[in-house]
């Protein structure tokens, strides 16, 4: 297991910006606003020839329990607990505050090692801000400047030499061959408020998200590892809130959202959260058509199934909503669930690894072509220009999602109608419920034609 290294402190002293700077790339969502970072974000690093989970927490700030503040600092705390490590960082322009003074007590408390870092300790700042941060009783300070790269040298240094003893049997276990290999990637959206952090929580077993009753409180795409029943991986990432795009306004959101859209893209397999008591939306619908262009598996979560009235007929209206808004994506599997309450959470990851295994599906040649012939004779290409297409044989180019290419003489000028039908016989045939299916087309070129 990887040393734990915790970037903690008050909100914007630049916590996030130090993060993607020892990450090596822009992982975390860096703006001039204070309390932008909200979950504790990971990665890993490689500092100083020592690899590291680097976490990023949210601002520590003093406020009640139940309110986001004080929500926000018990997520924090819980990283703080986790750690080898903890590089407390304040503002070298703004000096030491009084919240920096109650924040380093209460770290000297948890009995954890700290390395205090003066940041935005550029040019003339430098020699005054440490010495003002000695006043914190947290031995001698480091001062970087995170934005523009000054002292990360020294500081990934002195991280390094702070961290325990490596183990001798980590190259062993990197080496293991028994290592059950990557994990499954698994996308986690959906409209604001619909209980996406919430099911992450459950399902993981602990409160890893910030949760509450305020939509849009995942600002960021946050990883987070698990097994499932069988001991196979699979990375949890919870998202932000996809609201309709006329209505994002804020830079802070549009952030998140490219955070949420770029993670729906990395993922293997998205499972989209739907609030069962308020129903199926437009943007719900919206959400289900981009994940389809991406080319995605995807499971729809009906969250919240414990809190609705009549079952049976929201039911229906969602699955009708769905066969007709979705054809693309004919036979989508859905799961019903409480995330509050864990009611029916133990399906859903059964049912995300039969669609992983859906999008990943490749079908023999032969039975293809077999296939082939029967869909032609049971109903025939048709005229165009009253000349009959003549489609000779299809082949499977590549899976994730399963993607057929058809070849014939004018099979570019295939209708879209006839195209769904194929679409469809593949589908029920070859049993792929779900997944999106890619068909394209290629026309032979008659040796015996003459050029234009």
């Amino acid at each position: 297991m990887l040393p734990v290294v915790v970037i903690a402190g008050r909100p914007n002293v630049g916590k996030s910006t130090l993060f993607n700077r020892l990450a090596g790339r822009r992982i975390a969502l860096v703006a001039d606003t204070p309390g932008v970072t909200r979950d504790r974000k990971e990665a890993e690093a490689l500092l100083r020839g020592r690899r590291v989970t680097l976490i990023d927490t949210a601002g520590l700030e003093e406020a009640a329990p139940e309110t986001l503040a004080g929500r926000m600092r018990a997520v924090s705390a819980s990283a703080v607990a986790l750690a080898d490590l903890v590089l407390f960082v304040v503002d070298a322009r703004a000096g030491v505050t009084p919240a920096d003074a109650h924040f380093a007590q209460w770290l000297r408390r948890q009995g954890k090692p700290v390395l205090l870092v003066a940041n935005k300790a550029e040019g003339r700042v430098a020699g005054t801000a440490l010495l003002d941060a000695y006043a914190l009783g947290l031995g001698d300070p480091v001062g970087v400047s995170a934005e523009h790269g000054e002292g990360i040298s020294d500081l990934m240094a002195e991280i390094a030499d702070r961290l325990p003893p490596e183990p001798e049997s980590d190259d062993a276990a990197e080496a293991d061959p028994d290592d059950p290999g990557r994990p499954l990637k698994l996308a986690i959206v959906g409209r604001p408020n619909a209980g996406k952090s919430t099911l992450i929580n459950r399902l993981i077993g602990e409160d890893r998200m910030l949760t509450g009753p305020e939509p849009g409180l995942t600002r960021d795409a946050i990883a987070v590892i698990l097994a499932d029943r069988d001991g196979r991986p699979i990375e949890l990432v919870d998202t932000a809130g996809l609201r309709r795009r006329a209505r994002i306004e804020a830079a802070l959101e549009k952030m998140s959202t490219s955070a949420t859209i770029e993670a729906l893209k990395m993922a293997e397999v998205v499972v989209l959260v739907i609030d069962a008591v308020d129903g199926i939306h437009d943007q719900d619908l919206q959400i289900a058509r981009l994940i389809e262009r991406e080319g995605r598996a995807c499971v729809v979560v009906l969250n919240k199934w414990d809190a609705v009235a009549d079952r049976n007929a929201t039911r229906k209206a969602i699955m009708e909503r769905l066969e007709d808004s979705l054809a693309q994506m004919k036979g989508i599997p859905v799961v019903t669930l409480s995330a509050m309450t864990g009611a029916g959470t133990d399906r859903l990851l059964p049912v995300v690894r039969q669609a992983h295994e859906v999008w990943n599906r490749r079908v023999p040649t032969g039975e293809l072509n077999r296939w082939f012939e029967y869909a032609l004779s049971g109903h025939q290409p048709p005229l165009v220009q009253g000349r009959r297409l003549k489609l000779r044989y299809i082949t499977q180019a590549k899976a994730r999602p399963p993607t057929f290419v058809v070849f014939g003489t004018r099979a570019e000028q295939v209708p879209e109608d006839y195209q769904r039908y194929l679409v469809n016989g593949l589908r029920e045939t070859f049993k792929l419920p779900g997944t999106p299916i890619r068909l394209q087309l290629r026309g032979t070129k008659n040796p015996f034609a003459e050029d234009p």
